[in-house]
């Protein structure tokens, strides 16, 4: 078999990659302990090498390119699989180790991923996880993530998309809001309360209620003197605090319909839910630490689904 790469060229696609992953050639620098000049010096050869600009340059970052993108999907992917191939020589293979990076939406995180992670590291310790809270859409290859886990997904051939669950949708409120302001029968009764609504930080549009009606679906939007933004949590913690109406996760507020402290107003209507769903990139290689999470992941969910109100 013919060489391709010699020992530079091999270093300097590793400093490439260290760089697209920290988005620092700095930051690339200490990990690999050489200079910052050493990685810009490394990463210039590799782009006269191919004729092709991997990173747009400024004093203060530096990104990927569209080119870079491509290349650094490819090579990542490749030197993954160079590490797994020495951990199978070595012995190593069945231990998942290295940083597994996730990002979650606020609610799914706090109720449903945080809860397990614990568990999950008992098994795994060689696993750091580094977790991003964030209802926003990331980009799995300039940022270095894993996985994602995300609700109203857009089809992608770069993604393997796994259901998570359907997360079921219920109105609540205080006691003392309703003693106050008066338990709404209908879903014109929601003209006369205050409905505390959330918008989306991808596009600064406010969710509309869901409902069925009827047998019919049915969206609304109603008016409010209260909206909050990227933290769904936020119109959890405002209706907990008796600001109004707010339509949240089921499993978001159990504890409190059980303990009474919220109430579950226009059950007749209930029945809407919004999917979440598991997301990571569909290389051909899945580094052990993220098979090792998805399978523990998908363990965990039987248990919601048994007694999730909604049918997966």
């Amino acid at each position: 078999m013919k060489r391709h790469f010699d020992d530079i060229q091999l270093g300097s696609i590793e400093l490439f990659c260290l760089a697209a992953e920290a988005g620092s050639f700095t930051a690339a620098a200490l990990t690999a302990g050489v200079t910052p000049a050493a990685v810009s010096r490394s990463i210039s050869r590799l782009e006269e090498r191919l004729g092709a600009r991997m990173f747009v340059r400024t004093t203060r970052s530096i990104r990927l390119t569209e080119s870079g993108r491509v290349y650094f999907e490819q090579c990542s992917q490749a030197l993954t699989q160079l590490v797994e191939a020495e951990r199978q020589v070595s012995g190593q293979q069945l231990k998942p180790s290295g940083t597994l990076r996730m990002s979650i939406p606020t609610t799914y995180g706090h109720h449903r991923i945080l809860p397990l992670l614990p568990e999950f590291r008992r098994r795994y310790p060689d696993v750091t996880v580094d977790i991003n809270l964030s209802n926003r859409n990331i980009d799995f290859v300039a940022e270095g993530y894993d996985m994602a886990i995300r609700v109203r997904t857009q089809p992608d051939s770069t993604l393997i998309a796994r259901k998570l669950e359907d997360g079921a949708l219920v109105m609540i409120a205080t006691p003392d809001y309703l003693q106050r302001a008066g338990t709404p029968q209908t879903l014109d009764d929601l003209a006369h309360h205050e409905c505390i609504q959330y918008e989306l930080p991808s596009n600064g549009r406010r969710i509309p209620w869901l409902f069925q009606e009827n047998g019919q679906p049915r969206e609304l939007l109603a008016e409010s003197g209260y909206c909050c933004s990227d933290d769904v949590l936020g119109g959890v913690t405002l209706a907990r605090n008796g600001a109004g109406l707010f339509q949240a996760y089921r499993f978001s507020v159990e504890k409190e319909l059980r303990e009474g402290s919220l109430v579950e107003v226009l059950a007749d209507y209930a029945g809407r839910s919004r999917p979440f769903t598991l997301l990571y990139p569909s290389n051909r290689h899945v580094p052990l630490r993220l098979r090792a999470f998805i399978d523990y992941l998908m363990e965990c969910r039987e248990g919601w689904l048994r007694h999730s109100p909604v049918a997966p």
